[in-house]
């Protein structure tokens, strides 16, 4: 289980305990040998004794004969109908585009619309464990953008890729953010029309500082095929169901 990418206020991941390898002792090296030997004897054994005896005639090999199909075969998906079309271009370009009346962010998150494996392991509060975590999870890339709109509301926007060669590791990282965004305990959810399983949270309990106004916080998460999906709305006021369920909504009609 992996902790929840909340900027600057992510939560402690549990422990992952690393497993002990057992060493091979001499024993267990003798007794692999004695094996390798036994096997070689006995597959020299088995060779003089078939050599001795007159080869046995094959039955003849028959298959019925085989109608060939006729006609077009489909025709290729379109880049709109592909998925993996369009999410192997540019990542950037599946964002949501930022409204007319926003204004650029008061933080800078990425470059150019990218964050690296780097950048996006250190908005974990564990930067280093996650870091392999997100190796191991075959981490492939993350396109962002973040915006202001008025003095105060602020969005952020994420699309995580994964490789997904040996796990469906879009899903998992969905998983574990609807996970610990119900561990904090402070917030409503609701379901992501049209996504399935995505969920977005409007926590109540604002983060506190000193010397800093308060900051209210509203999460969505969600997956499609190779991607998860991280939408953050942070205010100095609470946060309207309608504006973080229709940015996720909005969002995932782009994947």
């Amino acid at each position: 289980m992996t902790e929840t990418a909340v900027p600057g206020t992510a939560v402690p991941e549990p422990a992952v305990p690393a497993p002990s390898v057992r060493r091979r002792g001499r024993t267990a090296l003798l007794i692999a040998g004695a094996a390798a030997l036994g096997l070689v004897a006995g597959t020299c054994a088995g060779y003089l004794v078939q050599a001795d005896r007159a080869p046995t005639k094959l039955p003849s090999l028959s298959q019925p004969a085989l109608a060939q199909a006729k006609g077009n075969g489909p025709q290729p998906l379109s880049a709109a109908q592909d998925h993996k079309a369009m999410t192997d271009g540019d990542l950037r370009e599946l964002l949501l585009k930022r409204p007319g009346n926003a204004r650029k962010a008061l933080y800078t998150v990425g470059n150019d619309g990218w964050m690296s494996l780097a950048d996006y392991a250190d908005t974990f509060k564990k930067p280093q464990h996650a870091f392999g975590n997100l190796i191991g999870e075959e981490f492939r890339r993350t396109a962002v953008t973040n915006w202001r709109e008025g003095s105060t509301y602020n969005v952020e926007i994420r699309l995580i890729q994964y490789r997904q060669e040996e796990k469906l590791a879009a899903h998992d990282a969905a998983d574990d953010a609807y996970y610990w965004a119900e561990q904090q305990g402070d917030a409503d959810s609701w379901p992501v029309p049209g996504t399935g399983d995505g969920m977005a949270y409007v926590h109540h309990k604002p983060e506190r500082e000193a010397g800093y106004v308060d900051v209210y916080e509203a999460e969505a998460h969600a997956w499609r095929g190779d991607i998860a999906m991280e939408v953050w709305v942070f205010d100095t006021k609470p946060i309207p169901k309608k504006k973080i369920v229709d940015l996720a909504k909005r969002q995932m009609e782009r994947l």
